[in-house]
Parts: structure tokens; sequence; C-alpha cells
């Protein structure tokens, strides 16, 4: 019996075409607004932890409840003493309690962007119709509104104690409103910076430690020059120290224009005229702060 030749096969005909079923997307579009609204929704809540693991909300929870602890405690004693006024004013807790939010914008900045660098999933953002521009804005109003929250809160904390204490309606609704101002610019300024940080290293450790750097050691240098200015009798200096330190300016700004009681040495803030200066900083600040993300991303997403 004669054995079966083998058959020669050609190249060509191994070329299979297999069905793996891929489908077309029929639903709707829904653009860049949808997946920017997406973006800063998901980065709110992660910077409280929630969608996240136990762990990742105990930090952002706790500085919460730090935050707000003095507030519920201060209402405490002017409803139990009867006192005719709040022993802190709203527009001087935050400057009082900047060591918390310092420490909440170092932890939350670089959970924020830290990881999207440290994964490379920059460019894939981009590659969907999101932009530059939406990715930035996003992060940048999602940390600012968790700022905001966390700020605002013991604010109104206050305030309702103030009006159960019995305290003067429209003293009390003029400083709250005075407090929020207060807060919503701090809140806008320390983000910038703790993006703008974050976002030069991929490695979250060295992120916080960056933004800590940059939010306590202004302070404590400023602090220290003001105060060695005050004792030399050069107070006209004093004021213009106060526009190297994020904490300093929203001081300066709120003094000036919010009628707040300045932390500056000798409880003596800018003028008008200096604290327009304060202003324009400080905007400038946020401007600046938004425009070199931008430029950031621009070359990440590249």
């Amino acid at each position: 019996m004669a054995a079966e030749q083998p058959t020669a096969t050609v190249p060509g005909d191994q070329t299979r075409i297999h069905n793996i079923g891929y489908r077309n997307y029929d639903g709707p579009r829904l653009g860049r607004a949808y997946a920017r609204r997406s973006l800063y929704s998901q980065s709110l809540r992660g910077a409280y932890g929630l969608g996240r693991s136990a762990k990742s909300k105990v930090l952002p929870m706790l500085l919460f409840v730090v935050m707000c602890l003095p507030a519920a405690i201060m209402v405490a004693v002017a409803v139990a003493t009867k006192a005719n006024d709040l022993p802190l004013d709203y527009t001087r807790y935050a400057i009082v309690l900047q060591a918390v939010i310092s420490l909440y914008v170092a932890s939350q900045a670089p959970q924020s962007v830290s990881r999207d660098l440290r994964f490379k999933t920059v460019p894939l953002y981009f590659s969907r119709p999101i932009e530059t521009a939406d990715y930035v804005r996003a992060k940048y109003a999602a940390l600012s509104s968790a700022l905001f929250i966390l700020t605002a809160a013991p604010l109104l904390v206050l305030y309702v104690g103030a009006l159960l204490a019995k305290l003067d309606f429209a003293d009390q609704t003029k400083g709250f409103a005075q407090g929020l101002v207060s807060v919503a610019l701090l809140s806008l300024l320390f983000a910038g910076l703790g993006l703008v940080v974050a976002s030069v290293t991929p490695r979250r450790g060295f992120g916080i430690a960056a933004v800590i750097a940059v939010l306590t050691i202004t302070y404590g240098a400023v602090s220290t020059l003001q105060a060695i200015a005050d004792v030399q009798g050069s107070s006209g200096a004093v004021a213009w120290i106060g526009l190297f330190s994020p904490i300093t300016l929203i001081d300066g700004v709120q003094s000036a224009f919010l009628g707040a009681t300045s932390a500056f040495p000798g409880g003596v803030g800018p003028s008008n005229g200096e604290g327009l200066v304060f202003v324009l900083v400080t905007l400038g600040l946020i401007a600046g702060t938004y425009g070199l993300l931008m430029r950031r991303y621009k070359k990440v997403g590249l």
C-alpha cells in the first residue's frame, strides 16, 4: 500500500478570518461635557475616599472631623455661657486651623493627579473626546470643591450654633458671608498650588512632602520675618512680607476688605491700597497655577 504523500500548502492558505464578536456602539454619544462632569464627580468623591478602600477614607474623614470639632466646642461654650459673641470670628477660623487644611491638601492633591501620572493613564483620557483643558478644569474644580467643603462646613456649624444661641442675626449672617468668601478664595489658591506641585512627580510620597514644604515652610519663614520686622520697628514692611506665603495672602485680603482681624504681628493688616496688591497677587497665583497645569498636561498628553 502506497504511503499518502503530504500535499504542499501555499502560505496564503493559512489565512483565517475569525468572528470575535465585536459590535459597533449604538448608544448615545454624551461628549466632552459628560466626560468632564464624570471626571469632576469621581475626583471629588475620591478626595474624601468615597468609592475607594476603607483605608483611603480614614485620613480625609479624620481631618474633616478635626476641622469641625473646634467649631462644635465653641458653639457649645457660647450656648452654655450665653455669650454675646462667638469666641472666634468666621474669617479667622481657617487661619487658625491652617495646619489641618495644609495637611488635607498635601494628602489629596497627589491622590488626585499623581496616580494618573504613575500609571500613565493621562494619555488614555486624552484618547477620548476629553481634552487637556477638560482634564485640568475637572481636577482643579474637584479639589477646590473638596477644600471648600472642608473649610465651609465648620463655618456653617458656627453660624447655626450662633443662631441657636440667639446672637444677633444680621451680624452673624454678615460674618458668615465674609467667611465663605474668604474660604472660597483660600480653596482656589491652595488647590492650584497643591495640584501644580503634585503634578511634578508621579510618586505620591514625594508629592505629599513637596506640598507640605511649599505651604508650611513659606508660612514659617514669612511669619518669622514679619516678627523680626515688627520688633525692629519696620511696621511698614510687615504687610509686604505677607505677599510671600499663601495663608498670609488670604489673611491680608480678608483683613483689608472683609473686616477681619489680621494675624500679622501687632494685629495690623494691610491698608486698602496694599490690600488691592494682595488681591491682584492672589488672583495672579490662581491664574498662574491653572496655566502651569495646562502647560504640564499638554506635555504629558503627547
